[in-house]
């Protein structure tokens, strides 16, 4: 009889056999399933002052290195401060407390 040849177009298997990888890691451990930890607005849960453009520290948090606006996805702003946080900055910039683009 004849040797098998491999299917055309297959994929060649490993020498391990099919096994998904195990083991990448994460928070839950090696495998499990990723839960994240849902961010809070921090101006939601302060109920302090409104954000104001003089303010150029607080604001500042909220830049990256290179001077653009942190989305909300990473701060974990609501929509509502996230909008008040972008126009904000947007005024300080215009009124040269905080500069446009950092080099």
């Amino acid at each position: 009889m004849p040797p098998r040849r491999p299917p055309i177009g297959g994929k060649p298997k490993s020498r391990f056999g099919d096994k998904k990888r195990e083991g990448r890691g994460g928070p839950a451990g090696p495998g499990g399933p990723r839960f994240f930890q849902k961010k809070v607005c921090r101006f939601c849960s302060e109920k302090s002052t409104p954000l104001d453009f003089k303010d150029t520290e607080r604001l500042r948090r909220f830049l990256t290195e290179k001077g653009k606006i942190m989305p909300r996805r990473i701060t974990g702003n609501c929509s509502k401060h996230q909008r008040i946080l972008a126009r904000a900055i947007k005024r300080c910039r215009h009124v040269a407390f905080v500069a446009f683009q950092i080099d």
